[in-house]
């Protein structure tokens, strides 16, 4: 089920990333220096647990979780969440296996 999105992406494009990020209630120094960052993500599994990488010339991070298990994250800010929806606003990241 994984295995299709097992590898390494780079971000092609982004839509609504500026509103998305102004919801969540991020500074604009920080929306600037996200915005100019082009994320390489690295997906990988071990059994049932995945692991995603972000790396960015804004900052590095990674989460690991099990697939239909609720997990919390740190966001790149270092804030708490437990998911990403906020009053319905949709950011999408179009991304290109390397």
């Amino acid at each position: 089920m994984i295995e299709p999105f097992l590898g390494t992406w780079k971000l092609v494009s982004i839509e609504n990333f500026d509103e998305y990020m102004k919801e969540l209630g991020v500074s604009v120094a920080v929306q600037n220096l996200a915005e100019s960052a082009k994320p390489r993500i690295i997906i990988s599994a071990d059994g049932d647990k995945v692991t995603i990488r972000t790396e960015s010339s804004f900052k590095n991070s990674e989460i690991s979780f099990k697939l239909g298990e609720e997990f919390d994250e740190t966001t790149i800010d270092n804030r708490k969440v437990k998911e990403y929806i906020m009053n319905n606003v949709v950011s999408t990241g179009v991304y290109e296996k390397v």
